[in-house]
C-alpha cells in the first residue's frame, strides 16, 4: 500500500502513522465518566469510505486527512488537516 503525501508524494505506507478517524471532537472536561470513556474506547468500524488522520513520520512530519475504503484500501482523496472533507455531504 502507498499513500501520497501532499509534500512529498507518493511513499510506501512504513513511512506513515495513522492517527485514527478524523473530525472527532473532545468532549469538555466537566463531561460526565460515560461521555469520556465513549470519547477514549468506542470508534466506529466501517465498512466502505472513511476519514483518516494520517502522519509522514519518516518524512516531512506533517498530519494529513485521507479519504481511504476499509475493504480494499483504496484512497480516493488526499486532504489538509484543517480542510473540510471533499464531498461530505453527497
Amino acid at each position: 500500500m502507498q499513500l501520497t503525501c501532499p509534500w512529498c508524494g507518493p511513499r510506501t505506507l512504513h513511512e506513515f502513522d495513522c492517527g485514527g478517524t478524523t473530525g472527532i471532537a473532545r468532549p469538555p472536561l466537566s463531561c460526565d465518566d460515560e461521555t469520556w470513556s465513549r470519547y477514549l474506547f468506542f470508534r466506529e468500524n466501517p465498512k466502505g469510505a472513511h476519514a483518516e488522520r494520517w502522519r509522514h513520520t519518516f518524512g516531512c512530519g506533517m498530519w494529513f486527512n485521507v479519504r481511504r475504503n476499509t475493504l480494499t484500501h483504496e484512497i480516493d482523496v488526499v486532504y489538509g488537516i484543517t480542510d473540510p472533507e471533499p464531498g461530505a455531504g453527497r
